[in-house]
């Protein structure tokens, strides 16, 4: 195992979220992406057109509940309403749980993968740079999902790392990104390093790709929202 930054290790195309990731998570996601939080706050003010009385809201690949739980407060008038977040990684939901005790009653932590759980109806579905772990096999049986558990005028929030539309363009946003770890305090060495360790794990697809995904599913109304480099957000509504 090798170094990868934040006191965290992995190996090479073995990149994992269960254990010191979980622990270390926040922290490791902030520094690594950028205008992490800032997305995060787009978000809250976005559920504003989608969350009413009685809504159900599901974040995919929840990760420790930092999103699940800024939606819930934020829309805390919101009578009835509950904020579902749901991830694979045992450690990951112990960890959200932990965040706030006692745990809000609008609240729940579901370990489960996302592929095998039902989902009630939902205004709306948020996917915050986790369908990029999705196989790409896959990909497209869990948009079409999401797509479906989605009542009528409910949105899918997706943010994706995307890649580039040709080589020329994703050798610009590759060292630019670089660029931006260092500038985080990253070594050389474990940019490397982490780069290798998501081989295979991440899989990117590009801003059209991703659109192409969507609408396959069924969506017609898609817009970024947000996009810094090769991250870069998605709203689509049913």
């Amino acid at each position: 195992m090798t170094k990868v930054g934040d006191g965290l290790k992995a190996k090479n195309a073995n990149w994992k979220f269960g254990s010191k990731v979980a622990e270390k998570f926040d922290s490791h996601a902030r520094k690594s992406i950028p205008h992490y939080l800032e997305g995060h706050e787009l978000i809250a003010n976005l559920s504003d057109f989608f969350i009413a009385s009685n809504s159900v809201c599901y974040e995919i690949g929840c990760a420790t509940g930092t999103l699940t739980y800024k939606l819930a407060s934020h829309n805390s008038d919101k009578t009835g309403s509950r904020f579902i977040g749901i991830d694979a990684e045992k450690e990951m939901v112990q960890a959200a749980r932990r965040k706030i005790d006692p745990l809000p009653a609008n609240v729940e932590f579901v370990e489960d993968d996302i592929l095998q759980i039902e989902l009630e109806p939902a205004d709306l579905i948020v996917s915050y740079y986790t369908v990029q772990f999705i196989r790409p096999a896959e990909r497209q049986r869990l948009i079409t999902k999401l797509y479906e558990s989605l009542q009528w005028g409910g949105a899918l929030i997706m943010f994706e790392k995307v890649r580039g539309p040709d080589a020329r363009f994703q050798d610009i946003l590759t060292r630019l990104y670089d660029d931006y770890k260092l500038d985080q305090g990253y070594s050389p060495e474990e940019i490397i390093s982490k780069s290798r360790s998501l081989k295979g794990v991440l899989e990117p697809f590009s801003t059209q790709g991703n659109i192409d995904l969507l609408k396959r599913a069924g969506f017609v109304d898609i817009m970024t929202v947000m996009k810094h480099l090769c991250f870069e957000g998605f709203l689509a509504i049913k």
